[in-house]
């Protein structure tokens, strides 16, 4: 019997995890954040899903209009 036969890369890693924001449990490496670079850990990646991110980013923006207009010369 080998050890590598035994364990898998699943065994140790978390694969997925619940967005503290929406509750959904989604897949760690494609629908979380890394916010720690040069770490492969569960630990380096956020707690809030892309989604519920962005959401909350664009909520949280102020909404100047004269900001985003194209200026009249």
């Amino acid at each position: 019997m080998d050890f590598e036969e035994e364990f898998e890369l699943e065994h140790l890693l978390f694969t997925q995890r619940r967005c503290r924001s929406c509750g959904k449990i989604k897949e760690l490496v494609s629908d979380f954040y890394r916010t720690r670079k040069g770490r492969a850990t569960p630990s380096a990646y956020s707690y809030e899903c892309k989604v519920c991110t962005v959401n909350r980013i664009i909520k949280s923006r102020k909404h100047d209009a004269m900001r985003w207009e194209y200026p009249d010369w």
